[in-house]
Parts: C-alpha cells; structure tokens; sequence
C-alpha cells in the first residue's frame, strides 16, 4: 500500500496534468482549424494582472514538481521558462509528469510531518508540515493555475467543457 501522502498527491498531479495536456491539444487543433495564431491563445490572459496562458502552464508545472519533489525529500529540479508554443508547453507538461510518477511511493512515507519550507516572494519564507504544505499550499496553487490555463481557453472560444478539465480519473 503506498503511504497516503504519495495517493494524495501524485495521482491527482498525474490526473490534472494529463487533463492539461489534452485542453492544450485541443486547443492547439482549435487555432489550427479556426486560422488562430496559437501566439494569440498562447499569450492571453484573463485579466491584464494576471499571467498569459503559458505562464500558467509553467507555474502549474512548477507546483507538481515541486510538491512531489519537496514530500519525496529529493532536489527541486530547476527548469528553464523558454516555453514558446504549444508543442513546447505539452514537453513541459511530460517532463513534469516524468519526474513526479519517478519517485518512488516509498519516498513520501512519513512526509505528512516533515518540514517544508517554501519562499513564495522572497525574502519571505513559509514553514509547513508536509500535511499542511500539500493541503493549505501546494494543491491550491497547483489547482488555481490549472484552472487559469483552462479558463483562459475556454474564454477564447476553445471547444472544452468540465469533462475535459477533469480529464482520465
């Protein structure tokens, strides 16, 4: 049986970002099909202080790796934001779910208690347990930029529904 904070965790972030990667590829056929320049859906946003399509995609990536990295008790891996297309975010969005499925269920055993300590904003610095990081941090944050990128295409007209947000489950 794997330890609960590992099913807490990587089966919902495998979930959301093979939802993510669908609602992109549809919309990536949608630009295609409707002569959209995919640097228009690929920039948009929803509201001007709010970060463009592809930047979601990037922070929603980050969230993953970095709460399986931060509950498995292994290294960050740092990736560079050079992300530019379609095709580029669906690499990201694979190399993310490469990374969080690698780690070994073992790896999170015990993690509920282990301190996490994030700098969202530095100099500013959060400690958590790794229960209430999961919890109280990092799922919200991995599911409010999921729901962005989802909401950003939606409202640009791309052909997706509740369905396509939950994806395989």
């Amino acid at each position: 049986m794997s330890p609960f904070m590992y099913t807490a965790s990587v089966p919902v972030l495998r979930q959301m970002l093979g939802a993510l990667r669908q609602v992109l590829a549809k919309a990536a056929a949608h630009a295609d099909a409707n002569r959209i320049e995919p640097e228009a859906l690929l920039q948009a946003r929803l509201f001007p202080d709010q970060f463009a399509l592809v930047r979601q995609v990037q922070v929603a990536c980050d969230f993953a790796r970095g709460i399986a990295a931060r509950l498995a008790g292994v290294d960050l891996p740092t990736v560079a934001d050079a992300e530019r297309s379609f095709d580029d975010l669906q690499t990201r969005i694979a190399a993310t779910l490469e990374f969080v499925e690698g780690l070994a269920p073992e790896r999170f055993a015990a993690s509920e208690g282990r301190e996490v300590v994030v700098q969202p904003g530095k100099p500013r610095e959060r400690r958590f347990t790794g229960q209430d990081y999961l919890f109280s941090y990092g799922l919200p944050q991995f599911f409010f930029h999921v729901t962005t990128a989802y909401s950003i295409l939606r409202h640009n007209g791309v052909p997706i529904g509740k369905r396509d947000y939950m994806g395989s489950y």
